[in-house]
């Protein structure tokens, strides 16, 4: 059998796409089961889901660019800022985050000056960008109808990038921002906002009581935000050279190639449904 004949096929959006299915189908059920037993298990999964995106982060800057950021008080200080979200809200995870942050500032000086700004820098990037974000799924799943906001919030995601992926794949032909996302085109933004306004209408007003033009409000801003995680991992991966943060989920990547449309997103669905809601 050839090389071509036995490579794995892919999509026009360079997705084994099978693969990526099975992958998201997999996750899914992860989050469900956790949602609708006992819903505060969703804190754990989302825990466990952020310390392996911060673990792929760190070992890219690493291995790619030689930046040293200190892991164990990263994981262990991102860990509590998701926890302490749960009996103390915002204040506990602030908390959590300046600590951390304070403790790297000491782990990383036995190791000289060499360095210093830009491997601190990287740590507190990591720390804002995973667990601070991370931290905003396990707040949306405290209230009473916390599972309706998660799954609301994770729907309008998902929609998001399915209607950009197959608006993208079928009509895509102006790039977005080539120098970054050479796949993402305008059309299948296009396509995103429609899924995602349809996704928000719905979930918003069916989960959780709200009104049609809150749904509406809702999954635009979901597509803004969810489109503005994939920009910026791209960007990232660009900048370290690499393709995938992993290579732990066949046909998409490292997990962190999963969460980064979902951690800019939790934000704005934690505040817009705290508002709505």
């Amino acid at each position: 059998m050839s090389e071509a004949a036995s490579a794995p096929k892919t999509s026009r959006a360079g997705r084994n796409l099978p693969a990526a299915i099975a992958v998201a189908v997999l996750l899914g059920a992860a989050i469900l089961v956790s949602l609708l037993t006992v819903r505060h298990a969703f804190i754990g999964v989302v825990g466990l889901a952020l310390a392996v995106g911060t673990y792929e982060l760190t070992t890219a800057m690493r291995t790619a660019a030689g930046i040293r950021v200190p892991l164990l008080p990263v994981l262990a200080g991102g860990q509590a800022m998701i926890w302490l979200a749960w009996p103390y809200g915002a204040q506990g995870t602030l908390v959590a985050l300046v600590v951390t942050v304070l403790l790297c500032l000491l782990w990383r000086l036995p190791q000289g000056v060499d360095g210093y700004v830009r491997d601190i820098g990287a740590s507190t990037l990591a720390l804002v960008y995973l667990p601070l974000c991370g931290a905003f799924a396990a707040m949306l799943v405290l209230p009473e109808d916390g599972v309706g906001r998660v799954l609301t919030f994770i729907l309008g995601v998902v929609a998001s990038d399915v209607g950009g992926y197959t608006a993208g794949v079928l009509k895509g032909k102006h790039p977005m921002a080539p120098s970054i996302s050479p796949k993402k085109s305008w059309e299948g933004f296009a396509g995103s906002m429609v899924t995602g306004i349809v996704a928000g209408s719905l979930t918003v007003t069916l989960l959780l009581d709200g009104q049609v033009w809150q749904g509406m409000l809702f999954g635009a801003a979901i597509v803004l935000t969810a489109t503005l995680g994939d920009l910026v991992e791209s960007l990232i991966k660009r900048d370290l050279g690499i393709k995938d943060m992993g290579n732990l989920l066949p046909g998409h990547g490292g997990l962190m190639d999963r969460l980064d449309s979902l951690l800019p997103s939790v934000v704005v669905s934690w505040v817009l449904l705290a508002a709505f809601v």
